[in-house]
């Protein structure tokens, strides 16, 4: 009971100080005198985390008594809340206000700064408090106060303060969140250093107004056709690869994870459960996503790609200083109107431009990110949306981090004379990192120079028509995803393709014997991809794979020395699979049969049932989705399974020819599933 009886006089000593702290804290927020009411077990949540400020020095307390009287005289006025300071030659100076304004101005400035300054020494000693539960952020940036204060009447507006602090690139970054997810801080600006190395990295110094329109009029918006309502709609030619980079983590979202879109626990259940049992995903499930699972799929796929260029550790997000306050009005397309307003005349020519009107707010947790993009959706669906995103994902990787992934710094990301997005934006969009190649790892080139490549696996993959045309080799970490969703380049444009099943990507029990044996095989290959291994490396691939070959048939390989893959193969086909070898009794030879879908952002009329406007002369432009049946035969050609004593009637049931189509897309198909079949219905799928 005595110390019941303490803790509570220790408390109640307290209380005059607290109120006092949570006055100033909440007239920082709301400009007023008005203080609101508080729950004493919210008092007392707030307590336990400024409470072990108490050691502050005597000064401090009283400075913080100082700045609460100055603060309680009477303003016949209240002062609104500025969501930015006054600026030079104009505000109250430009409204020729007489000299005791003015002096009544300054005397309401020095009561805020006095009151801003012990706020700031209380956050600073509970920051101490909290410094154990807070996780530092990695590489250049240190993490800052974290401080969150809940209200628990309903009638208390929540408010959450989240600081970061990051030297080097932007400077510090301020987001504070209502009860309603809006936010009402629009950032920092860049400094004029970072603004001009932004802006030359992803232009150079020489760009026309012809690229500047295209990414500066091309937002991040939903087909509003039905048929590809759950497909980003493209308009301008050069931002498509940011399109399609955030369209496959938007499938992956919709197809795989449809669980994270719903909006509580129960709803998070039965979508899990429902996909669990469902082995193949409907291709018609499209027609059923509501507008707010589309926009939840975008957030989450923007804050993913973000948080991943960040490594995992923080996320940036630009935005516009003329977009102003959007906690005015929930209705989309009330916003989008406002918005597409204040961009009214707004042009990025320059890197001035970018230092006047961009502002950009670090944001170190996910929860945090997510807030801040729900309430930026608007802004990324204006003309500005694509760009924006850009510079996001840029700032959140670090401008030196880009250009050290990068092994030509001196050109721009976006590529003339058509504005096309460099290979390095794709990579840093799918793997975090501005790396210009496509193969795994790194490729040694002598004298301590390499070339970069992709240094891990994905979530969605790439592929590319160069690679048919032998320009490029992709790498096994792009071919094979974690989910089987690829972003398709060509020579002049990106595409998406998908399967709603991940079977897809699994290989069959020969197949993955064949991968097993040509690792080990190539981790003895002395011979820089020659195809062929000493004697004591074939003994040390045997031994790992537990292929067991009848001596005649070692000595027959090993006689020359050296042991060439393809001899090696021929040996394993005609193998029993009790030996280790690949001979297969029933006859199917691993052939796979499976859809894939083709979407194509770029709004252009299609001439196969396309619609037309009410004229009837113009055919509505919309982006295309087409379905391709595939037959992916064996790796094996028909020779080989016949060279081992395959039956004919195997052989043939196998390599019977198929009805097929071609287009370039099949050329990018086949370098992901050798010599697939491709057939579809209508118009060509176009990667163009």
């Amino acid at each position: 009971m005595k110390l019941l009886r303490f803790n509570l006089l220790s408390q109640t000593k307290k209380l005059p100080t607290l109120l006092a702290s949570l006055w100033i804290f909440c007239r920082a927020f709301f400009g007023t005198g008005k203080l609101l009411s508080v729950s004493g077990r919210s008092l007392s949540k707030i307590e336990r985390i400024a409470g072990p400020s108490s050691s502050m020095a005597g000064h401090d307390d009283e400075e913080l008594r100082m700045a609460f009287r100055m603060s309680m005289q009477e303003q016949k006025t209240p002062e609104p809340k500025r969501s930015k300071p006054w600026e030079k030659g104009g505000g109250a100076s430009a409204a020729g206000l007489d000299e005791k304004s003015l002096e009544e101005e300054n005397r309401r400035l020095k009561r805020d700064l006095m009151a801003a300054a012990a706020e700031k020494r209380m956050m600073l000693a509970a920051r101490k408090s909290l410094a154990p539960s807070l996780s530092p952020l990695k590489g250049e940036e240190s993490a800052g106060l974290r401080n969150e204060v809940v209200a628990e009447k309903k009638s208390v507006a929540l408010i959450v303060d989240h600081v970061v602090e990051k030297k080097g690139d932007v400077g510090v970054g301020k987001v504070a969140l209502t009860s309603e997810g809006k936010d009402v801080n629009l950032g920092e600006q860049l400094p004029m250093e970072k603004a001009n190395q932004l802006f030359t990295m992803v232009f150079g110094e020489s760009v026309s107004k012809g690229i500047l329109a295209q990414w500066t009029n091309q937002g991040i918006r939903f087909s509003s056709d039905q048929e590809t309502s759950m497909g980003l709609v493209q308009h301008e030619g050069g931002p498509c690869g940011v399109l399609a980079a955030i369209q496959a983590f938007v499938l992956k979202y919709l197809l795989f994870c449809p669980y994270q879109l719903a909006k509580d626990v129960a709803s998070q259940r039965l979508a899990l459960t429902r996909m669990q049992r469902e082995e193949n995903l409907a291709s018609n499930c499209f027609a059923s996503l509501t507008e707010d699972e589309k926009t939840r799929a975008l957030v989450k796929s923007i804050g993913e790609i973000l948080f991943l260029c960040g490594s995992q550790s923080r996320a940036v997000i630009a935005t516009l200083s003329v977009v102003g306050n959007l906690a005015g009005s929930s209705d989309d397309n009330q916003n989008d109107e406002m918005i597409a307003q204040s961009l009214d005349g707004l042009a990025f020519e320059s890197a001035a431009d970018f230092q006047k009107y961009l502002r950009i707010t670090i944001c170190a947790s996910r929860a945090t990110t997510l807030h801040r993009l729900e309430s930026m959706i608007p802004v990324f669906r204006s003309r500005m949306g694509a760009m924006l995103f850009l510079i996001s994902a840029l700032l959140s990787r670090g401008l030196d981090s880009i250009q050290d992934d990068r092994d030509d710094p001196s050109l721009p990301l976006v590529t003339a004379p058509f504005g096309h997005a460099s290979q390095e934006i794709v990579n840093l969009l799918l793997c975090g990192q501005a790396v210009p190649n496509v193969f795994d790892g790194r490729m040694d080139l002598g004298g301590g120079m390499f070339l970069k490549g992709v240094s891990s696996t994905v979530e969605v993959g790439f592929l590319t028509l160069l690679e048919s045309l032998n320009f490029c080799k992709v790498g096994q970490n792009l071919k094979r995803p974690k989910w089987p969703i690829w972003v398709v380049g060509s020579e002049s444009h990106y595409t998406v393709i998908f399967a709603t099943n991940t079977n897809v990507q699994e290989e069959n029990e020969l197949e993955s014997r064949e991968s097993q044996i040509r690792k080990a095989f190539d981790a003895q290959d002395q011979s820089g991809g020659g195809g062929f291994v000493s004697v004591e490396g074939f003994q040390q691939v045997l031994r790992e794979t537990g292929i067991n070959l009848p001596s005649e048939k070692v000595d027959h390989l090993c006689g020359a020395g050296f042991i060439v893959w393809s001899d090696f193969w021929q040996v394993l086909l005609d193998l029993d699979k009790s030996l280790g070898g690949l001979k297969d009794p029933t006859g199917s030879m691993g052939k796979k049969v499976f859809d894939l879908y083709h979407f194509n952002g770029i709004a252009k009329s299609v001439s196969n049932g396309s619609q037309t406007s009410s004229s009837g002369e113009v055919p509505v432009q919309r982006p295309r989705l087409t379905k391709l049946s595939v037959s992916v035969p064996p790796k094996w050609t028909p020779e080989e399974f016949m060279a081992v004593g395959c039956s004919t009637k195997d052989v043939t049931e196998v390599s019977k020819p198929e009805p097929s189509q071609h287009a370039p897309l099949v050329d990018c198909i086949r370098t992901r599933w050798l010599r697939a079949v491709c057939n579809w219905v209508g118009d060509p799928p176009s990667i163009v």
